[in-house]
C-alpha cells in the first residue's frame, strides 16, 4: 500500500524514498492521526505540531504526542534547519509508505486491519474536503473530478493483473514530488489518484446470473 501519503497492497513498485512497513512500523502506524500526520507532511514539507494540529482539528499536545511516537518509529524528524528555542519543526523521512506483505497482516491481524481503517478513513477525509471545495474551483478543474464504480467478475490472477495496468498507466504522469514540481508545465496543480479494489465474494450457493450488469460509466458514480 502506498499513497504519497499512503498505498497498500497497490504500490508501484520501485519507487524511491519509500518505506515498507514491517510490523513496528505497522503499529506505529495503526492511528489515524498518525497517517494524516505523515500525509500532512509529505504532501506539505515541514511544519510544527501547532500548525499541524490546526490543520488537522486535533489539539497541539494531541499532534506532539503522535509526532514524537511517530519520530521514534522512523516515519518523521525533527527539521534541525527550521526549529529554534521555541519551535519543534518536523519534516517526513519518506514520501511513500507500502504495505505489500501479506504474511506481516497475518501476523498482525489487529495492527493491519487498524492501519487499512486509518487509510481509508483518510482516504474518505481527502475526498469530502475536494466535494467541498469544488463549487469553488476553476471549471477547468472542477470538470476533471470523477468518483466512479466498475463493478467486474475477476479471477484473483486477473484482479492482479488489474492491478499492474493502473500502475504502469499512472507511473506515465508526472509525479507530485519537489523535484518533479519544479519542472512542472504552467497551470499543473496536485491531483490525487486514490485506487481501491475491493474484493466482494458471493456468498456460498449465490448464482452468479444474479448479479445483473451496471449502466456504463457516468461523469459521477457511487
Amino acid at each position: 500500500m502506498s499513497d504519497s501519503e499512503e498505498r497498500a497492497t497497490t504500490d508501484l513498485p520501485g519507487e524511491a524514498d519509500a518505506v515498507v512497513l514491517d510490523a513496528k512500523g505497522l503499529r506505529a502506524l495503526a492511528h489515524p492521526v498518525r497517517v494524516q500526520l505523515v500525509g500532512v507532511l509529505r504532501k506539505h514539507g515541514p511544519s510544527t505540531a501547532t500548525r499541524l494540529a490546526e490543520r488537522l482539528g486535533v489539539n497541539s499536545g494531541t499532534a506532539s504526542y503522535h509526532l514524537r511516537q511517530l519520530g521514534a518509529a522512523g516515519f518523521v524528524e525533527e527539521d534541525a534547519e527550521r526549529g529554534n528555542g521555541r519551535e519543534r519543526w518536523w519534516r517526513s523521512v519518506h514520501q511513500t509508505t507500502w504495505f505489500n506483505d501479506p504474511d506481516l497482516a497475518v501476523r498482525e491481524p489487529e495492527a493491519a486491519m487498524a492501519y487499512l481503517r486509518s487509510v481509508a478513513a483518510t482516504y474518505n477525509l481527502r475526498t469530502q474536503r475536494a466535494l467541498n471545495e469544488l463549487q469553488t474551483m476553476p471549471r477547468s478543474w472542477r470538470d476533471t473530478f470523477d468518483m466512479s464504480d466498475w463493478p467486474l467478475r475477476l479471477t484473483p490472477e486477473e484482479a492482479v493483473a488489474l492491478q499492474e495496468e493502473l500502475r504502469a498507466v499512472i507511473s506515465r504522469y508526472r509525479p507530485d514530488v519537489p523535484e518533479e514540481a519544479a519542472k512542472a508545465p504552467e497551470g499543473a496543480q496536485r491531483v490525487s489518484v486514490i485506487t481501491h479494489l475491493l474484493p466482494e465474494l458471493d456468498a456460498p450457493g449465490a448464482s452468479t446470473a444474479a448479479s445483473a450488469p451496471e449502466t456504463e460509466k457516468g461523469p459521477e458514480r457511487s
